[in-house]
């Protein structure tokens, strides 16, 4: 079969042959019709994550963490849990019988493209939403960094859940213009002069109940300072401030005065009901065969997997189809 091969780590994939998955008793065989370039694809395939190693024991192996795929049936289902050094950018998948929990049948209507690329982006914003801070309607969210693919679909997620105001942070200009048709109430550019940057991070974050933040690093400083009360006295409005994702930066200067005085409360997705993954994305595919969720993607044909695997995504999901 074709597949996008690495031989090391750091490599680029490169379209080569690669021979085809065997199955074994209860495995799945499946032809794969898309599969979602993220950010977790390179990273695990430079050797930069602590699943590096886990996902590439060793080469040449096939990268691509998760996907979409006929059945010998004729059903559409996604899937993951492939084993090394089989990937899903490939035209060809097994999915173990051991690795059945990674499938789930995908809905009437939901084209494999959406259906490859939608879960895993909407999840990061849905899981915290209702599981870390439990979000209540009318609450106001703020979405630091929602120009990207994950901020994008946070704040339609938001909205949908029940958000009185949803206000969103981001550089591209033609990317924050868009985005109060997807159901942002306020957007702010830090791209702005510094003068004028910071009275509107003050409006945006005004009785902010949420932050979902996709950026950390210098953008994340900023926001931070603008909690800061100009008065004495207590806190008198909690803010759940939800550690999503670094495109900015992986650390944080954290003065002090930041929590002392804020009101702030730092987290992460928080713990999990068992069943908890499962009816998330059992919400994600209601909301996507109903056309309630908007996503931009670049359709990539496996050939030019290479050509894809190191241009920037620009508030668009690269999926790659065989």
């Amino acid at each position: 079969m074709k597949a996008a091969v690495i031989h090391d780590f750091g490599d680029t994939p490169f379209f080569e042959d690669f021979g085809d998955p065997v199955a074994g008793p209860g495995d799945l065989e499946l032809t794969v019709r898309a599969s979602a370039l993220e950010n977790f694809d390179r990273m695990t395939a430079a050797g930069n994550h602590y699943a590096s190693h886990h996902l590439f024991p060793e080469f040449p192996a096939v990268v691509g963490h998760g996907g979409v795929g006929l059945t010998r049936e004729g059903k559409l289902v996604a899937f993951g849990g492939v084993q090394p050094p089989y990937g899903c950018m490939a035209e060809r998948a097994v999915v173990p019988a051991a690795a059945a929990q990674y499938l789930s049948p995908v809905p009437e209507g939901v084209e494999a493209p959406l259906a490859a690329a939608l879960p895993a982006s909407a999840l990061t914003s849905l899981l915290p939403l209702r599981f870390a801070v439990r979000l209540q309607p009318g609450a106001v969210v703020l979405v630091n960094g929602g120009t990207g693919v994950s901020g994008k679909l946070a704040v339609q997620i938001a909205k949908l859940l029940g958000a009185g105001r949803v206000v969103a942070t981001g550089r591209n200009p033609e990317a924050l213009a868009a985005l109060p048709g997807l159901g942002a109430d306020l957007t702010v550019d830090l791209g702005m002069p510094e003068r004028d940057r910071a009275a509107a991070l003050a409006e945006a974050v005004r009785d902010c109940d949420v932050v979902l933040d996709f950026l950390w690093g210098h953008p994340t400083e900023l926001l931070l300072h603008a909690l800061v009360p100009s008065q004495v006295g207590f806190p008198t409005h909690r803010t759940r401030w939800v550690q999503i994702g670094q495109a900015a930066g992986a650390e944080i200067t954290l003065p002090a005065d930041r929590l002392r005085t804020s009101g702030l409360e730092l987290v992460g997705v928080g713990p999990m009901q068992p069943d908890g993954v499962a009816d998330a994305l059992a919400q994600v595919w209601d909301w996507a065969a109903s056309g309630k969720l908007r996503m931009d993607l670049d359709l990539v044909p496996l050939r030019d997997v290479a050509a894809a695997w190191n241009a920037p995504g620009q508030g668009r999901r690269t999926v790659i189809v065989p």
